[in-house]
């Protein structure tokens, strides 16, 4: 059975409704209604500016700017009012999917990406990008969306077309969400790396246990820390024990081995060779006097 038939209504079908609402009438800006079927993910795309959100079943109310878009999973049917200030015009386009077409879709079964990113689309994690603001349509989006608006053909073609399309849709959300959460690491990553290494800067410390543990590539680590702290990872190691050592050296009650042991060195022989290159004198006749 298809959607019920809604008012500026380009597609229907048993998965998938589309709505384009273009409201001309410039002398009031009455509300119109905004429904979020039961366990869908809804597509909406802002096309003119200030326009408030108010939902229905909790009151909450959003304002958008033009050009803006949520993506929005809605597990029970809700309502809610979609209206512009200063008898503003009001446009917008509305994609609704159903979860089981997503789900078969994606086939998170099989696939551990895509069961992560539908349990992101269903805790709605795909609203906000920036500081509770919401996204920006691309230009391939304006681009996407006017072809869906313009298309003429009915049919399986239609089917087809569409279907490309929210898909095509889709790819541009992840990508755009995706360089949002890249552009964010790199500011934090550095801080990540520089605390493991003083975490565990006194045991065997290999860079490949610090890839593993933050799950970054070696290369980006090295450059990273580099870039940040103007020297190498293994150079900050060497430092850091060396600043332990000394200050342990002068307790004459710990043997060198033991201080060698809780620096991070295997052999007291290589412990001694880096003190001696750090300090001039060897442990033992800095401990001597």
């Amino acid at each position: 059975m298809k959607n019920k038939i809604q008012e500026g209504q380009i597609y229907s079908s048993e998965e998938i409704s589309i709505v384009f609402h273009t409201n001309t009438n410039r002398e009031k800006s009455p509300k119109t209604n905004f429904v979020e079927g039961k366990s869908s993910f809804n597509l909406l795309y802002l096309l003119s500016p200030n326009i408030n959100l108010e939902a229905d079943d909790c009151g909450t109310k959003f304002s958008f700017k033009k050009n803006e878009y949520i993506l929005h999973y809605s597990s029970e049917e809700s309502k809610a009012k979609l209206w512009t200030e200063n008898q503003e015009l009001l446009k917008y386009l509305q994609i609704q999917i159903k979860y089981q077409y997503i789900f078969n879709l994606f086939n998170p079964q099989k696939s551990k990406e895509s069961s992560e990113i539908l349990e992101q689309m269903t805790k709605n994690n795909f609203i906000f990008l920036h500081k509770q603001t919401p996204p920006l349509m691309t230009v391939e989006m304006h681009i996407i969306l006017k072809e869906i608006i313009e298309y003429s053909k009915k049919g399986m073609m239609q089917k087809l077309f569409i279907e490309a399309k929210i898909i095509k849709l889709l790819i541009l959300i992840f990508e755009q969400f995706t360089e949002k959460n890249d552009s964010e690491t790199p500011s934090k990553l550095h801080i990540r790396i520089k605390k493991y290494i003083d975490d565990n800067f006194h045991r065997s410390l290999k860079i490949n246990d610090l890839s593993q543990e933050l799950g970054v590539n070696e290369n980006k680590i090295r450059k990273e820390f580099k870039e940040h702290y103007h020297s190498t990872i293994v150079d900050y190691v060497s430092e850091l024990r060396m600043l332990k050592a000394k200050k342990l050296i002068v307790d004459k009650n710990i043997m060198i081995k033991e201080i060698a042991i809780d620096c991070g060195y295997d052999y007291v022989q290589n412990f001694s060779r880096a003190f001696k290159k750090k300090f001039g004198v060897s442990p033992e006749k800095l401990r001597n006097g």
